[in-house]
């Protein structure tokens, strides 16, 4: 392995935590992907860690490679994805006068290949911020991508971002530069990290495209009531809001997809199974507590909809009553309180493994290019119902007017 110290031109790193069993398997795949596509360039593959107990940075450090590596890690007791981030970030930044593209691969990857380097990183050096993956997955993986992040992005900013928190990306030293610039608030040094990202290269009108990578095979796993959800969603609200005003201002339109790089056709997808009756008994303890909070802030058509359809344990949220559940809950956050805030997302997780439950009853027989399209018609029904969100501050302006 040749030595590197300066001079460094090509980033790829590997964020982790208790990943010992497969960090090996993706610094190797990474290590001919740089000697194969990018030989010319000076390349390193950094491990930004959260001080793994199992011994992650002695299996990432043994590994064979041609191409130099390097080992960061947070302090003791110090967690989260975003600040493995942060580390990546100052890391490329000490390189900024010769880096020309930096990139970053989960380490719990089975089906990651040397293709994947090479994908990501074309589109950086020719001129492209931000590349964002397409993958395929089954419609039980990337949940909270599937049926909040996905439509939002194309529903309220007119982004067509298939996995706009993907755990796959590559950016320019421009876009890092921009990252850095911005408040790190607690949730983004956690899970909150993919969405804060893509949320400031869209607002800084960076240029981003996709690239297919094919079939995303990892340590999956059914929806999670976890603090992933609450991390990722207060990052996703508290954004959207803060830039309000500017996609309030823009009409309904149907997002164009995004220049696209790698694969064309992804395959199938990994093949997951999920304990149903267990997921039902999981969002119904989630629902009753806030039970109380949600009527308040529903319309009476969706509280009681709700409401019967627990009574009863069927569970049926079509497209519609999606799109306006989240719309509603989006609203009551803006105008919250920081305890109501809180009280506010998590009384979307029940909601959230309730849509969950109706789309995998609707997809489970078909084919994952039935389910995209599907995932499609849903984002655009949050594009649809833009107006729905509109008429609750025309709603609420007409309830103060009349006080």
């Amino acid at each position: 392995m040749r030595s590197l110290r300066s001079g460094i031109e090509f980033i790829v790193a590997i964020p982790s935590y208790m990943e010992a069993d497969t960090i090996s398997f993706v610094t190797k795949q990474v290590d001919l992907g740089l000697t194969k596509y990018y030989g010319n360039l000076k390349s390193i593959i950094l491990n930004v860690d959260n001080n793994s107990e199992d011994d992650t940075k002695g299996a990432f450090l043994s590994t064979d490679t041609k191409n130099p590596k390097h080992y960061i890690t947070t302090p003791e007791g110090v967690k989260g994805k975003g600040n493995n981030f942060l580390n990546f970030l100052k890391f490329a930044k000490s390189h900024a006068a010769t880096l020309k593209a930096a990139l970053t691969v989960d380490a719990d990857l089975r089906s990651i290949t040397p293709e994947w380097v090479k994908y990501l990183g074309e589109p950086i050096l020719k001129g492209y911020d931000y590349t964002l993956p397409l993958y395929s997955r089954h419609q039980f993986d990337g949940t909270i991508t599937n049926h909040i992040c996905y439509p939002l992005f194309y529903g309220l900013l007119g982004e067509h971002l298939r996995q706009p928190i993907g755990g796959e990306f590559s950016f320019s030293p421009a876009l890092m530069n921009h990252w850095l610039k911005q408040k790190w608030d607690p949730q983004a040094r956690q899970y909150g990290v993919d969405v804060f990202m893509a949320l400031h290269a869209i607002f800084g009108n960076f240029k981003i495209c996709e690239t297919g990578l094919g079939a995303k095979i990892h340590k999956a796993s059914a929806p999670k009531l976890g603090p992933m959800f609450t991390q990722v969603i207060t990052t996703l609200f508290d954004l959207l809001l803060s830039r309000e005003s500017s996609w309030m201002s823009i009409p309904v339109i149907k997002p164009k997809p995004k220049k696209r790089f790698g694969l064309q056709e992804l395959g199938l997808p990994q093949e997951l199974k999920i304990d149903m009756r267990e997921l039902k008994d999981k969002l119904r303890k989630e629902y009753y507590p806030r039970e109380k909070l949600l009527k308040r802030i529903l319309s009476d058509y969706a509280s009681s909809n709700l409401a019967i359809m627990f009574e009863h344990d069927v569970y049926n949220i079509d497209i519609l009553m999606w799109t306006q559940l989240v719309y509603q809950l989006l609203f009551s956050y803006r105008n919250g309180s920081p305890k109501a805030r809180k009280d506010i997302v998590e009384a979307l997780k029940p909601l959230y493994f309730t849509r969950s439950v109706t789309f995998d009853y609707i997809t489970w027989r078909y084919t994952p290019k039935y389910v995209e399209e599907a995932l499609l018609e849903q984002a655009k029904a949050f594009a649809a119902q833009k107006p729905y969100y509109s008429g609750l501050h025309v709603n609420e302006a007409k309830k103060k007017a009349a006080k």
